[in-house]
């Protein structure tokens, strides 16, 4: 069959050739169901990194894919065509990397159904892997719902002890926003005759020249399609399951939740919001700054109240998402680029968090800040390690967070300017909002490393030693598991050119194509 030479179609299924193997492994042999979900997920990576040597970054164009026919009904040509660019390249190569991270996370964290575990993570790696690959609507809308079902599991088999609830939460509202998505993707596609993205991008300009679709649909259709973005991002006031969803899912769920199943909402944003819906992505790109803006301030604000560090990081994931679509709704090169960089940054630096808070809680059993102190002197590599993390996660210069946040700023500034797309509202009062909530991160960052890991000893050691197990360091496996992240937090704070390289031409075609004021 003709989609199986696909480049493209091999690097989105071969976790289903894991599954298979696990499938006929049995559920005792735990060591060895690791081991074959973690290679699986390592041959991806591999494969992610054959198709970065196959793309051609100088091109704006989809790339390693055609249109094959799939769905033939009432003249509606639905296709599988799955396609990479430069607005996906990265987020792919980020799906490989960090899913073989957080399967080795999980060697001693989980020790009940590790079948059942392993056999969901790597189902989740291939809708992960193809939202942000599909080039079809109707394609698009059955990965984008494929990732809730075992993404449920993992939180509400796996979590804490308000795993059901998390669950069940998290399920409804993605779930909420996607019927919405739905309807308008069956309007645009009855209305011009196709669910082929690059289709649509063609055909619609002349639908909305003729009247066909006139400017008030297409902002109901934008905001259809935001209603699932955003609350997948999630975006303020829509993520009030974000919290629940981080604190009760186990580590590894974090960490891929984090990294990039948020992703899929700000992706969403870029693939289909604003090319598709140019007119009305500039229409109301001042007011979704603004959501942004407010998402920054009081993720900040909220995370700096909490008492729970795996809360606290959740929390931090709403402000710094917020930076990202303040970024991307600047709607200039700077911007977007900066939002795209800014994904893998905080997929990078809030997955290292994750999995070392992961790793303290399996030794302690409690993520109450206050029982903690005066951990750096007791483990000194795990307090290095943590403290370079909060760096990158509060954007210090030198290290990833700082490029992405800069370059982000860069743009928003520019869009508060005459004929940017935030005039006539707010000019550049959001960009120099949001630059105040890099100090507010700075300020609840340093709070949870002073308290966890500077002054005196807290409470918390002198328990766990009480039951004969010592307060120990990381050990190989787990130092391993993070170094990866390590190495690409430095690698993009001192030298992010190579990631620019990759998704500027896509960017720049993007931009060109919206209706801006000269």
């Amino acid at each position: 069959m003709e989609f199986l030479s696909q480049p493209l179609t091999l690097l989105t299924f071969f976790p289903l050739v894991g599954v298979l193997a696990l499938a006929f492994i049995p559920g005792e042999r735990k060591n060895l169901l690791r081991w074959t979900a973690l290679g699986t997920s390592l041959v991806v990576f591999a494969l992610s990194l054959w198709v970065l040597s196959m793309f051609d970054a100088s091109n704006p164009s989809l790339q390693l894919g055609k249109p094959l026919p799939w769905i033939y009904v009432a003249g509606w040509n639905i296709h599988y065509h799955l396609g990479i660019d430069g607005l996906s390249i990265l987020l792919v190569l980020l799906t490989g990397f960090l899913t073989p991270i957080s399967i080795l996370s999980t060697w001693t964290a989980v020790e009940e159904r590790v079948k059942d575990f392993m056999m969901f993570f790597l189902l989740l790696e291939v809708g992960m892997m193809g939202v942000f690959l599909a080039q079809d609507l109707f394609l698009f809308y059955i990965f984008w719902e494929f990732t809730l079902v075992p993404m449920y599991f993992l939180i509400g088999i796996w979590g804490g002890p308000r795993r059901i609830y998390a669950a069940v939460k998290f399920f409804l509202y993605t779930m909420a926003g996607s019927i919405l998505m739905l309807l308008a993707i069956l309007f645009v596609a009855i209305k011009a005759g196709t669910f082929s993205v690059p289709g649509l991008i063609t055909q619609l300009p002349e639908l909305y020249a003729s009247g066909v679709i006139d400017p008030q649909t297409q902002i109901w259709l934008f905001l259809a399609f935001t209603a699932a973005f955003a609350i997948k991002v999630p975006m303020w006031p829509l993520h009030s399951w974000l919290p629940d969803a981080h604190v009760e899912a186990p580590t590894a769920g974090s960490v891929i939740l984090a990294g990039v199943l948020l992703k899929m909402g700000t992706y969403g944003f870029l693939r289909f919001n604003i090319p598709l819906f140019p007119q009305a992505a500039v229409q109301l790109a001042p007011w979704l700054a603004l959501f942004a803006t407010i998402g920054i301030i009081y993720g900040a604000a909220v995370s700096y109240a909490q008492s729970d560090v795996k809360k606290l990081v959740a929390y931090s994931s709403v402000s710094h998402l917020g930076f990202v679509m303040l970024g991307m709704f600047a709607l200039n090169e700077q911007g977007i680029e900066g939002a795209i960089l800014q994904m893998i940054n905080h997929g990078l630096s809030t997955g290292a968090l994750f999995l070392l808070i992961g790793m303290i809680y399996e030794q302690t059993h409690t993520r109450e800040i206050k029982v903690y102190g005066g951990l750096w002197k007791i483990t000194p590599i795990f307090g290095t390690i943590m403290l370079i993390a909060s760096l990158s996660s509060m954007g210090l210069p030198g290290l990833n967070g700082f490029v992405g946040e800069f370059t982000i700023l860069l743009g928003a500034f520019g869009a508060g300017l005459d004929g940017g797309a935030f005039q006539p509202m707010g000019g550049v009062w959001w960009a120099s909002i949001s630059a105040f909530g890099v100090i507010m991160a700075a300020v609840y960052i340093l709070y949870m490393f002073q308290k966890m890991f500077l002054g005196p000893t807290g409470s918390i050691v002198e328990e766990v030693k009480h039951h004969g197990h010592p307060l120990r360091d990381l050990n190989w496996r787990e130092i391993l598991t993070v170094l990866p992240l390590l190495i690409f937090i430095f690698w993009i704070g001192l030298y992010p050119k190579p990631f620019f390289d990759l998704m500027a031409p896509t960017v720049k075609a993007l931009v060109a194509a919206l209706p801006l004021v000269p």
